[in-house]
């Protein structure tokens, strides 16, 4: 019986998977709609071409929860694709918690786990694959501070407990603005816009109806707060850059905002570098290869003088 090129053996298990099987690495993102989740898997999907094309047979499954704050459906799945017994599991954890145990499930049933995006409070995971988030936000209150020439009052609106990559942006841009930037005053720093844009957009309105004759620069950590609060901020006839508004997502919905000033600073991560680079290490841990433990894929900030850079409208997702 012929075998794959490279013996699909597990360090977990030790079991070679013939080449009449696939190699079948699943990849679970925190949701399936939005733009940055498109782009980690274009990512997982090149390091599938790429393999097949050196003769691995490699097989990419994509499912994730339908929102990004359903971690009992994210649990699910990752159980689920435990019980199917994947070769590997690539995974962007809702939680950095609810999601440890059915990691180390997977992980004690010999299927390899790979986290990216977001860190996992557990040592089980061969690898994590990631933004260093926490400078992401030092970089947007250092545009933020610069935008305000050191003073002024800023707002700080927050996605949701228990998401790390997103508390890590928070707590960079707050000891910036500390640290760099004493004569500023961070108004409210304790509300959360959720997943959506829609409570995004609530919690936006009610922040704008309490601050918005002070409040001169805000800071928003994902797509959903960033969509939410420009929305709040038109509404409210604070737009243009009345007030300052930096925000923190992949998304080409954003572009024309920096063009037009409604957004002076936008934080890029690389999701397709996390997704193929996820995918690969899966494949090297099946071949007895090491991998590192932890993995900086990289930020940049986006602005309306740079937005036309190749690395940059790479990063946003110009092609897709």
């Amino acid at each position: 019986m012929r075998f794959l090129p490279f013996l699909c053996l597990s360090l977990f298990t030790s079991v070679a998977v013939h080449a009449e099987e696939s190699c079948r690495i699943a990849v679970v993102p925190m949701g399936a709609t939005h733009q940055y989740w498109k782009l980690l898997h274009s990512g997982a999907l090149k390091a599938e071409a790429e393999l097949q094309a050196q003769g691995v047979d490699a097989k990419i499954i994509w499912k994730g929860p339908l929102r990004e704050d359903d971690r009992d459906q994210q649990v699910q799945v990752v159980e689920n694709f435990m019980t199917q017994r994947v070769s590997g599991i690539v995974l962007a954890p809702l939680d950095n918690r609810a999601l440890a145990a059915p990691v180390e499930q997977a992980v004690a049933a010999g299927i390899p786990v790979v986290i990216v995006d977001s860190p996992l409070k557990s040592e089980a995971p061969i690898s994590t694959i990631a933004t260093n988030n926490y400078k992401g936000g030092r970089l947007a209150g250092k545009r933020l501070g610069e935008l305000l020439e050191g003073k002024g009052n800023v707002i700080l609106l927050r996605v949701q407990v228990g998401s790390a990559s997103s508390e890590a942006r928070e707590q960079g841009f707050l000891d910036e603005i500390a640290e760099s930037f004493p004569a500023i005053v961070v108004l409210s720093s304790n509300q959360h816009g959720g997943a959506t844009r829609n409570t995004a957009l609530a919690a936006s309105q009610n922040l704008l109806i309490r601050f918005g004759k002070k409040v001169n620069g805000i800071f928003c950590p994902n797509s959903s707060t960033t969509a939410g609060m420009m929305v709040a901020l038109s509404d409210a006839g604070l737009n243009q850059g009345k007030v300052k508004l930096v925000g923190f997502a992949n998304s080409r919905m954003f572009i024309e905002s920096l063009r037009t000033g409604e957004l002076q600073g936008l934080v890029l991560q690389d999701p397709v570098k996390m997704g193929y680079l996820g995918v690969k290490s899966i494949v090297q841990v099946l071949r007895g290869e090491s991998v590192p433990k932890l993995v900086d894929t990289g930020v940049a900030l986006a602005t309306a003088d740079n937005l036309d850079d190749a690395a940059i409208l790479e990063l946003v997702g110009s092609e897709l």
